[in-house]
């Protein structure tokens, strides 16, 4: 028997794609381009935008015919058993091979923003968290443990992470992002990509580019960001992903820049990303975003324009379902509307991918092997470190925490006692199972409550809810006062309920007019601090919200953002003081809700002044957190300040832990540029060092600055290293620098190209 040149395993896979390409009708080409999605719903609430109005019929026995590019979350949407769901999807694949000529599967793909998103799977913190943690060790680590899972049972792409730069916190999806800062973000989130894509996944970068900067904060508005802020704030974290995560997938916004949507944009998809920046991967569309060149955007006339529009941009694959790219395009080509080579490229890069993950090779076998266990005792583990390295301490003025162990404690507000609490929006509990209210949860999710009562068996523990999340009723405040004025200290927990499209106060879909906490439950607080006991404020959010108006009126103030299934013995270990909080924020949080969007990278008039009556300076800073033990920062050093605009410089600083527990400190590096042609932010975020240290303990950071992370985009659109001088603030914070070295970089300008340094390398010793 003579196999096939696109089956030998010896060739080239560029080789054996060429072969096989030579060999497919149109209809089959085309048939590569397309995913499929079972079981999703045509009528009643979506989990994805306009959902229903843009599911079509299909006929799966006929459709198969020609083969298929992807199977649209197959795990995702519905609950299913982890076990019986991959034998499922292996019997799937297999109809897929055996009713097309090549034999060729499917494509799997799955959300896997804060952990597999399917019943039975751990629930890991959102990536605001893992921001909160600065620990991009950690995140590879959960990555990698999720990217495993998801190959237990035949899945092959992860729709994550998000590296969308928050600009306006009243986005409802800032719980998906990593934060209000690229570096910060393109640092973690290279991380997550490296533990996806070395455990064998395909990760995919979202949402290229730009949408968190949609006008008005509303989810798919239009964004009006200038050239300047999308190519040195939006941009920065996809390079980070790219160039050292190696991702192999890119997922277009839904968002148009200046009037031209992303997923119609070459300039974007292609001159950029592939051009300049080299990326040979796929890229596909978020959810509907193909069809919504047509529906939404209005930039095509037909489901074949917009198949056009998308494959001329560089858009290779249309997501989640058959639309535009099925037999609208073949009928298209066919009248010579659309040429057949824009099929070609696409379905080579398509192809070039299978084959990368062994999709055409004779021995492929879709059935799982081994014991499947989506939540296992070690991705548990994996969930608490990092739910406790994210709770970040805003304030203890008064040393109220950690509690006594044998206190009377009074836990009021609507966030403590529900599971569904620590979780996002991109959890499955809370994106599909809200659709199956009969179905249990599927995992452990301990609550506040319950771990506190856990941890601190001695303490006189009651619990009254005082009001709902967003329910205007205040009939429970009597009670809750009650309660409070009868103990030692009141924990109030409050926040958010993560959910889709408005059924949540966080989450897709479910923006906000200002930054007050959802609900009555400013006023729950203000009557609970009113009884005059101490009283803790933890927050379960999926953003910042603004807290000036309790500015010195209680006791401790606690944030986590959606800490996932492990965070509430996470922040009971706080409470208590078994765990040392060691977050600092990856957002700001404001002092009043109003006067808003506000992030830290702000230029002179975007800081307070006299010009304005609104002072925008934040509560608490980008980068604040605050710790049980004590670290000085001693001996600072640096080496010449006199660098060429191509040199480098090196900063160190020892930081001793002096007091009597065991703690971490981040060691925040911070570039101010006092003057510059085009206007800069007054500080940004340029480098930073997690760092563990028992009591006593000591530890040398050393930051090997170059000049590159000085560089920005000037007015001709070029990205540059100007003369002249620099400071380098080694700070706790975006508002609290440590120390200040000044620099001055001497030559001429020099441009940098994509090859650019994009890390400050830091060492410990």
């Amino acid at each position: 028997m003579t196999t096939a040149p696109w089956r030998d395993p010896a060739l080239t896979a560029a080789a054996r794609v060429d072969d096989l390409l030579s060999r497919m009708t149109l209809e089959e080409k085309t048939a590569q381009l397309y995913g499929v999605w079972v079981g999703a719903s045509t009528d009643g609430d979506g989990v994805a935008p306009l959902q229903r109005e843009m599911t079509a019929e299909y006929d799966w026995d006929e459709l198969i015919t020609r083969g298929l590019g992807q199977l649209t979350r197959p795990f995702g949407t519905a609950p299913v058993d982890p076990a019986l769901g991959a034998q499922a999807l292996a019997r799937a694949q297999r109809r897929i091979a055996e009713a097309g000529r090549f034999g060729i599967p499917a494509l799997a793909h799955e959300e896997c923003l804060a952990g597999f998103t399917t019943w039975r799977a751990t629930a890991y913190p959102v990536p605001l968290a893992w921001g909160a943690s600065w620990d991009a060790e950690l995140v590879e680590e959960m990555a990698g443990a999720i990217g495993r899972d998801l190959r237990t049972v035949g899945v092959h792409q992860g729709l994550a992470p998000v590296l969308d730069v928050v600009r306006d916190p009243r986005w409802g999806r800032v719980e998906e992002t990593i934060g209000e800062d690229p570096y910060l973000v393109g640092t973690i989130g290279a991380a997550y990509v490296r533990g996806l894509e070395r455990a064998g996944i395909v990760a995919t970068l979202k949402h290229f580019a730009g949408y968190a900067s949609s006008a008005g904060a509303r989810n798919l508005a239009p964004v009006r960001a200038g050239v300047r802020e999308f190519a040195d704030i939006t941009l920065p974290p996809f390079e980070f992903a790219l160039r050292e995560g190696g991702a192999r997938s890119v997922m277009a916004a839904y968002t148009d820049t200046d009037g031209v949507p992303a997923s119609a944009d070459p300039g974007l998809l292609t001159e950029l990303l592939r051009g300049d920046w080299g990326f040979t991967g796929t890229v596909v569309a978020d959810y509907f975003g193909v069809g919504f060149l047509q529906t939404q955007h209005r930039v095509a006339a037909s489901e074949a324009g917009a198949a056009r529009a998308a494959l001329e941009a560089g858009l290779d694959v249309e997501l989640p379902t058959v639309k535009c790219y099925g037999r609208p395009l073949v009928e298209a080509v066919r009248a010579g509307e659309v040429p057949e080579d824009l099929i070609d490229r696409a379905a080579r890069r398509v192809l070039l991918q299978k084959c990368e993950l062994g999709l055409l090779d004779e021995d492929w076998d879709p059935e799982p092997t081994g014991r499947i266990d989506l939540d296992s005792t070690a991705n548990r583990a994996l969930a608490r470190r990092l739910a406790e390295e994210s709770v970040v301490l805003l304030d203890n003025p008064d040393g109220l925490l950690p509690l006594a162990p044998d206190t009377r404690i009074a836990v009021v507000g609507p966030r403590a006692a529900d599971a569904l609490a620590m979780l996002g929006c991109y959890s499955f509990p809370s994106h599909v199972l809200t659709h199956h209210p009969d179905v249990p949860t599927g995992i452990e999710i301990p609550t506040v409550l319950d771990a506190l009562r856990a941890e601190l068996p001695d303490a006189k523990v009651t619990f009254t809810e005082g009001c709902g999340v967003d329910a205007p009723d205040t009939g429970g405040f009597e009670e809750a006062v009650a309660r409070t004025a009868e103990a030692d200290v009141c924990v109030a927990v409050l926040g958010d309920r993560a959910g889709l499209f408005g059924r949540g106060t966080s989450g897709e879909g479910c923006d906000v007019t200002d930054l007050r906490l959802p609900g009555v439950q400013s006023e729950l607080l203000d009557a609970l601090v009113a009884t005059g006991v101490p009283v803790v404020l933890v927050l379960l959010t999926g953003r910042p919200y603004a807290l000036g108006r309790w500015q010195g009126r209680l006791g401790a103030v606690v944030q986590a953002f959606f800490p996932g299934e492990e965070g509430g013995p996470a922040l009971a270990g706080v409470l208590s003081g078994r765990v040392n909080p060691s977050g600092r924020l990856p957002v700001s949080v404001p002092q009043v809700p109003g006067g808003q969007p506000w992030t830290y990278l702000q230029p002179p008039l975007g800081l307070a002044g006299e010009v304005s009556n609104l002072d925008p300076t934040p509560l608490y800073a980008f980068g604040h957190g605050r710790s049980y033990t004590e670290f000085a920062w001693e001996d600072v050093e640096g080496s010449a300040p006199d660098i060429s605009t191509d040199g480098s410089y090196d900063l160190a600083v020892t930081v001793r832990n002096t007091g009597d527990r065991a703690g971490a400190e981040v060691v925040q590096l911070y570039l101010h540029d006092p003057v510059a042609s085009v206007t800069r932010p007054d500080v940004r975020l340029i480098g930073y060092r997690r760092v563990e240290l028992a009591p006593g303990e000591s530890r040398r950071v050393t930051f090997r600055f170059h000049t590159d992370l000085s560089a920005f985009t000037d007015r001709r659109g070029r990205r540059i290293v100007e003369p002249g001088d620099l400071e380098l603030r080694l700070a706790a914070s975006s508002a609290e620098a440590r120390h200040t070295t000044r620099l001055h970089l001497t030559g001429p300008v020099r441009e940098l190209g994509p090859d650019r340094r994009l890390r400050c390398e830091t060492e410990v010793s």
